[in-house]
């Protein structure tokens, strides 16, 4: 009989192109031999372009997801990606408050990679008061870090997020003008290790998605933050090393 895997809970919006989301989570989970279970958050209209629609799910339905499985597995890590609304973001406290020894890794989705706005002001201000005390890592890209933490510079952004409560950002360079993608892993508002990557010649669909999941699975699966940071940028370069193009926009992680 085949031993048990490590279960990562990812509560994520679902995109219909497959690119990004919640499918993107399942895969990402799966390839670093993690089970992953799916509470969902939100319906999205959206194409490997844009996101043109998005509507929540009801946040009881999204408690009544998430209990019922908080009761039926052991999970070793939560995912967090796209919230939605603050209704579902107060839901989703609820439910970490439940499990306040299990790992959460935070990718904040505030904007579609075809340049949509995903969150309202007022929800970002809410994710910084009431997420981050209760992450172990957050993981946003440059824009993002400015938009949740009001600072320009990124050890700075670092710094506010560990104030609030989060031990550990990831803070990542793809939007940057640099030849290189550098990411950078802070502890405690300090810098802690700095990565370098080729920057590949396209855009993708879900390399966000792709980089917090397997960092989920990693970390359910007992590895230690700095190896489970480097190691979820590995796999998810290769990922994109290895894309391919489905449609007329992005192009799609090879998870």
């Amino acid at each position: 009989m085949l031993k048990s895997k490590p279960v990562v809970m990812t509560l994520s919006g679902h995109d219909p192109s497959g690119g990004a989301g919640i499918q993107a989570d399942i895969e990402a989970i799966h390839a670093q031999g993690c089970h992953a279970t799916t509470v969902i958050t939100c319906l999205t209209v959206q194409d490997t372009r844009n996101v043109y629609q998005l509507e929540s799910v009801p946040a009881e339905l999204v408690w009544r997801q998430a209990i019922r499985i908080l009761n039926d597995m052991p999970i070793q890590a939560f995912k967090i990606g796209l919230i939605g609304s603050e209704q579902l973001l107060e839901v989703i406290e609820k439910i970490l408050r439940l499990a306040p020894d299990i790992p959460v890794v935070l990718d904040p989705v505030l904007t579609a990679g075809g340049g949509k706005k995903l969150s309202k002001n007022t929800l970002e201000q809410a994710i910084c008061d009431t997420l981050l005390p209760l992450a172990t890592v957050i993981l946003p890209n440059i824009p993002e870090a400015q938009q949740l933490s009001k600072k320009q510079h990124m050890g700075d952004a670092a710094h506010y997020f560990y104030q609030q409560g989060c031990d550990y950002s990831l803070i990542t360079g793809t939007h940057s003008s640099h030849n290189a993608v550098i990411n950078t892993l802070y502890h405690k508002g300090r810098k802690l290790s700095e990565l370098s990557w080729p920057r590949l010649p396209h855009t993708y669909h879900g390399s966000g998605c792709t980089l917090a999941s397997s960092l989920a699975g990693l970390i359910a699966s007992g590895q230690p933050m700095g190896e489970a940071v480097r190691l979820s940028q590995q796999y998810t370069w290769d990922s994109l090393q290895q894309a391919t193009s489905q449609s007329r926009g992005q192009w799609i992680p090879n998870r």
